[in-house]
């Protein structure tokens, strides 16, 4: 059962359960299962029309990848704390290894990181094919990256850096016409007096803290920490940020606490956010995390924020970087179903991005260079059959029928063409036994020439003949013209 279904109480359960080494980043659309009819403060979801709604989300709909940044304090010890290795993911060291908030806090005075360049971030996100960049602003250990005047544990106040990476990057999206939002932990904070945490280990009931100086009242937590920086966020960037992205809400977050962030939030009509405030608030977008749902979810926006390696902040030893085939086929599979791609980097102390990262998405901006009238703009696939299928036998963990995926193509459309991403090349030809519309035509998408493709139609549908190599190694795109 996907963690967007269960209560807020099923879901601090599922928290306290998971492996160390299951993403606790970002849970996976944490909200609750029942939402009264009336919140304390309706959100715009609550009060827009269906037009409305259209007009707000459109460029959203129309990016289909965006770049996720995790990077802050945690990227100094890079996994590893007085020799122990974390077993979870690099920005949950101080969860994970019970860091002391004054030794965790420490970090700060050596946190300088000068390789950092906004320019460059930017020109990699946009050479990438990427039309968006969600960063953290604030994670879960409470520190501020950006310049916060109603907290000193911030970048600005606290480090030798003292600059604003969030203002930087402000700059440079306007300049290089890239959509800029913000990540920000609004219930976790594990260095702020009465901010919430999740259980790791022994780490107790009622809080799950594991330092006293973590102790104190979460309602001034929120009203002197946590809504005044998202204050800051909402109104010291000029025009971004246009997504903001909350992320694991606890029993702390109630209709009520929520409603006042959502107060803030009502003011920025245009703003998108997801559906982790807690509180009953479902938001604007479903959150997979490091999965891909088999159908998607069919009439909802929604997004797989998804890592490289297996981490999010960086960490040193992980170099389980998954390959550019793979993270290609993902971003043409959450395509093909309707969703976006938030696809992770984790900058290290210095601000540098890891180079595998970078050659990574360089590989993917090239595909895109080619093929992204494939992915960008496009709607679901109007067949379905040809992700998989749901086992007859086999269970998932979840004891319901597993999901066996196929990999031999799929498809995505636009209002006259159906794009059919061929994964693995067909023998000759390829065969359509379902056409939900007219085929008038039809070439390969690499194919400069755009060279007609010969049809033959038959009782058992249409035969496209193909050349007989594949033009990409990884995925080449045939377009059929429709009516």
């Amino acid at each position: 059962m996907n963690l967007a279904h269960r209560s807020i109480a099923a879901l601090l359960f599922a928290a306290t359960s998971l492996s160390p080494t299951h993403s606790l980043a970002q849970l996976e659309g944490s909200k609750a299962d029942t939402t009264p009819t009336s919140h304390p403060v309706p959100a715009i979801q609550d009060t827009e029309t269906s037009a409305q709604r259209d007009a707000r989300m459109e460029w959203w709909r129309e990016a289909r990848f965006g770049m996720f940044i995790h990077w802050g304090l945690y990227s100094i010890p890079a996994g590893t704390w007085n020799g122990k290795r974390t077993t979870s993911v690099g920005e949950w060291i101080m969860n994970d290894l019970s860091i002391p908030v004054a030794d965790y806090k420490a970090l700060a005075k050596n946190f300088n990181p000068t390789g950092f360049n906004a320019h460059d971030i930017v020109a990699l996100a946009k050479s990438s094919g990427m039309k968006y960049i969600v960063i953290t602003a604030k994670h879960h250990d409470g520190f501020a990256m950006f310049d916060s005047k109603v907290n000193p544990f911030n970048i600005v106040a606290a480090t030798p850096f003292k600059r604003d990476p969030l203002k930087e990057l402000a700059e440079e999206c306007r300049r290089q016409g890239m959509k800029l939002g913000f990540y920000y932990s609004q219930d976790q904070d594990w260095t702020a007096p009465g901010g919430s945490a999740y259980k790791t280990g022994n780490h107790d009931l009622p809080t799950h803290h594991w330092d006293a100086a973590q102790d104190g009242d979460f309602d001034t937590y929120l009203h002197t920490k946590s809504i005044p920086q998202i204050k800051e966020l909402l109104a010291n960037y000029k025009d971004y940020p246009v997504v903001i992205w909350f992320d694991t809400p606890t029993a702390n977050m109630t209709p009520a606490r929520a409603a006042e962030i959502v107060a803030l939030l009502n003011q920025h009509p245009n703003l998108i956010w997801n559906n982790r405030l807690g509180g009953t608030y479902k938001g604007d977008t479903e959150t997979p995390e490091q999965y891909i749902p088999p159908q998607g979810f069919p009439g909802q926006d929604w997004e797989s924020c998804m890592t490289m390696n297996d981490t999010w902040g960086f960490k040193s030893f992980d170099t389980n970087f998954k390959s550019t085939q793979t993270l290609l086929r993902n971003l043409i599979d959450i395509s093909s179903k309707g969703g976006n791609y938030l696809l992770n980097i984790g900058p290290d102390s210095k601000g540098n991005v890891p180079t595998p990262e970078i050659d990574r998405l360089h590989e993917m901006g090239k595909w895109l260079a080619v093929n992204g009238e494939a992915i960008y703009n496009t709607k679901s696939t109007l067949f379905g059959g040809e992700a998989g299928s749901f086992s007859s036998t086999e269970k998932d963990k979840n004891g319901k029928p597993k999901f066996v995926a196929a990999w031999d193509w799929r498809s995505t459309t636009a209002a006259d063409k159906i794009y059919i991403e061929l994964l693995t090349w067909p023998n000759g030809t390829f065969h359509l036994d379902k056409l939900p519309r007219n085929v008038t035509g039809a070439y390969l998408l690499a194919d400069p020439s755009h060279t007609p493709l010969k049809l033959t139609r038959s009782a058992n549908g249409l035969d496209i003949q193909l050349p007989n190599k594949a033009l990409d190694p990884i995925a080449t795109v045939l377009v059929l013209k429709t009516l």
